[in-house]
């Protein structure tokens, strides 16, 4: 959800937001300035009514809330992410691409990839069984924006593929397909991707 767009001191119920424009009013400040300002901090952003379908009360309520909804919850709204296959609601994949839950997941060895990459945080497991050796890559992006990085992988990733993804995109994973891959990954987006020699073993795909 976005902040809504509070354009008027009548939009707030936030005590501290009145008793600062009344105060803002009193010394002769710039008040438009100051809705401004409140628009992105103040406190009842994180108040307004959840948004969970495109409905005229958008799924929250039939009646009156205590502050406004977001008009954007005609798009923006939980329903509309539930059909999404790359929304933020899927970060775990679906029944057909189970969860990693082998060796590699929880007690494999740990080797920290791009230390010193200021956004990037990413890191191999290996677990060696007794078909093969398998490893899981987990990368995620902790910046406001997407982040394009590569990795120092070395060869057998061509046709892996991607277990779970918070921003999983089937058209990203096709034209991905390189050994090792390039990984485009979005704002705060983690991704497990999982391949290994074991003829057991899941192997998955990055995107």
């Amino acid at each position: 959800m976005a902040n809504s767009p509070f354009t008027v001191i009548s939009d707030y119920r936030d005590i501290e937001a009145l008793r600062f424009y009344a105060e803002a009013t009193e010394r002769g400040d710039d008040l438009a300035v100051l809705l401004l300002a409140m628009a992105k901090m103040s406190r009842d952003q994180a108040r307004t009514p959840v948004q969970w379908d495109a409905s005229p009360g958008a799924g929250f309520t039939a009646g009156t809330p205590w502050l406004a909804i977001n008009p954007d919850h005609v798009t923006v709204n939980a329903a509309a992410e539930v059909d999404d296959p790359d929304s933020v609601l899927r970060p775990l994949p679906p029944p057909d691409r189970p969860a990693p839950r082998g060796p590699a997941s929880h007690r494999g060895d740990f080797e920290l990839l791009l230390p010193d990459h200021p956004t990037i945080w990413a890191f191999l497991r290996r677990a060696a069984l007794p078909a093969g050796n398998v490893e899981l890559l987990v990368v995620a992006n902790f910046s406001a924006g997407p982040v394009s990085v590569s990795l120092p992988l070395g060869g057998g990733w061509a046709d892996a593929r991607v277990v779970v993804s918070s921003h999983y995109s089937r058209a990203a994973a096709a034209a991905a397909r390189s050994d090792p891959p390039p990984l485009g990954i979005r704002r705060l987006a983690p991704r497990l991707v999982l391949t290994g020699s074991a003829p057991s073993a899941e192997r998955a795909a990055p995107s």
